[in-house]
This record gives C-alpha cells, structure tokens and sequence, in this order.
C-alpha cells in the first residue's frame, strides 16, 4: 500500500496545488436552487452560452467588461444581481446588444437574430412594408381587402383629441355606426376602466380591450371607432387595427388636450400628479411613434371651432374612404 509523502525539501503546507482549469477559477458558492432567482439562472446560463459562443473564457470577458472574474462567476451561476452598467459592460464585451443579454423574445434563436439583423436601421417604411408582407405571409393582418378596411376609421390619440365629439359627428355624416370602445370594454367586464385596472390589473384590461376591438370589426362593417388612448401601448390589440381599420391620429397640441380633458372633469391618468402638463407630454412623446402609424394625421388645433375641425375632418376622411 503507497501513501503519499510530502517533499522533505518543502513543508506539506508550502506544497503548492497542483493546476487548476482556468475556467473553474474563481469558484462561486451555489446556493440550493431554490434560492436563486429563476430570471438571474437563466441570465447566467445566457452569459455562460453567449461567452461559449464567442469562443472566450471567462477571465478575458471579465478583463474585457472591466469586472472581476468573480463578479462575473457569479453572474454566470445565478448567485449574483449586477448592476445594469455592469450588463451593459457584459454585453460590450461579448459583442451582443443588452436585451439578447436579458433574454429579449427577438435574440431567443437564431432565426431572430437573423431576422433583427436584416431589419436593423431600415428606415420606417421599410419596416412597415415588411411587416406588412409577414402579416400576409402568416394569414394575419392583411385578410381584409383595402376596399374593406377604408370603410372602418379608427380615431387614435391621446384623451382630449375630440376623438368622441368629432367621431360622433363624423359617423352620422358618413351614414356609419359609431362605437366608443372604452364604453364596449366596460360592458364587457361589467364594470367602469378604472375598477378593471383596480381589480384586475392591465393585463385583464388588454384582453377586454382586444374583445371589444375584435367585436367591433367583426360586427361592423361601416364604422367610426374612438379608440382609447393607451391601446397603441399594445402591439397585439394595435396590430389588429391596422389591418382591419384606416387609423387617424386626432392630434392636438398639450394646452389643447389638457383644457379639454379638465373641461370633462376627467384628469385620469395625471389625477395624483403635481405636474399634469408635465406627465401629459411625457405620455404624448412616448406614444407618439407609434400614433404616427396612422394614414391620416388631422391636428384639431390648428382650427377655431368644432365645426370647423369637423368640416375639414369629413372632407379628408372621405378622400380616404373614396380611395
């Protein structure tokens, strides 16, 4: 029987160890799995999968992101919450764009990257015609002829665009039905917008939201709909519209929304808000991509009355509806 012995030149607690892999140093304890956070394991096992990818080991990635190769052990096991500057030096330093390093759906195989680099910096209307042609190609979006579509007008924009009053007026006018969609929600979940998000949250509100807008096309083959501000915020319900209606942006300038929002005693979503003005331009630019989607783009404050946004309304409508 052999035993080990240590070197009588070097004490046994000199002696030193023998190599270790490169990549398993340093070693992190991994906690029981329970105790991890599902979203840090799989952001860990998407560093672990991108730096395997780029064929680096985990130090030059650390010496390339300027972290340590323990910060960075940790991030890969699940056992560490990095700040967002340091994914961003992550990210930079294995080539990727952040949201594949967060797991956006669109980096999630390689036909999405694919695709996502083919799309990227195409100006708008390349991006529109594309995803026009995969509506068709996927049987989604374009199964309504021009001809059917012209006939359903969607009014998009934001509360206190004259989205009701002139809509209204412009369904009789045209001899179509008109429907005011937050009204068709409500009759849906059988209570007020605001007791839908109270009890049931946003997600809820979507789906009443997408039934009422599906109700409308479906029933209503001639017809004025007042859409609700935020329902662009949702790319589903708002792909639905634009293949099956001809949107306009009711636009108007803040002091113009504000004033007529107040003047119906309805200050949702700024009611708890010092800053109402402020939070209403806020709103604004960060939907206005995608309110800019609509064929038409009618600014009522550019007109002194009602009648006269109304008129001008009707006459290009109609060019619209005529073809």
């Amino acid at each position: 029987m052999f035993c080990h012995l240590a070197s009588p030149d070097i004490p046994e607690s000199l002696t030193p160890p023998p190599p270790m892999d490169a990549e398993a140093a340093p070693s992190p304890t991994v906690p029981v799995e329970e105790d991890r956070h599902p979203f840090l394991v799989s952001l860990g096992e998407r560093v672990r999968t991108l730096r395997s990818r780029r064929g680096m080991t985990r130090k030059a990635v650390a010496i390339a992101a300027d972290v340590s190769e323990r910060h960075l052990a940790n991030l890969e096991y699940g056992t560490g919450n990095a700040s967002i500057l340091v994914l961003l030096q992550v990210a930079e330093a294995l080539q990727c764009p952040l949201a594949e390093l967060i797991g956006d759906v669109s980096t999630s195989s390689p036909e999405w990257l694919l695709i996502r680099e083919m799309l990227a910096g195409r100006p708008e209307a390349d991006l529109r015609r594309v995803r026009m042609a995969i509506g068709s190609a996927l049987g989604q979006g374009q199964a309504d002829t021009d001809a059917t579509r012209r006939t359903r007008i969607a009014l998009i924009g934001l509360r206190g665009a004259g989205k009701s009053t002139l809509g209204q007026r412009l369904a009789d006018d045209l001899g179509y039905a008109f429907i005011e969609l937050s009204r068709e929600i409500e009759k849906f979940a059988g209570c007020s917008i605001e007791e839908i998000h109270a009890l049931y949250g946003t997600p809820a509100y979507r789906r009443y939201e997408r039934r009422a807008l599906e109700e409308a096309i479906q029933i209503y083959p001639e017809v004025v709909i007042a859409t609700p501000g935020g329902l662009v915020s949702d790319a589903a319900n708002f792909n639905l519209l634009l293949a099956h209606c001809t949107t306009v942006w009711l636009q108007a300038d803040p002091a113009d929304h504000m004033g007529r929002v107040a003047a119906q005693g309805d200050m949702r979503p700024m009611a708890a808000s010092r800053e109402a003005m402020e939070d209403l331009k806020r709103i604004l630019a960060g939907r206005s991509a995608f309110y800019s989607k609509a064929e038409l783009h009618f600014n009522t404050s550019a007109y002194g009355s009602v009648d006269a946004a109304f008129q001008a309304l009707s006459d290009e409508v109609r060019a619209l509806v005529s073809g």
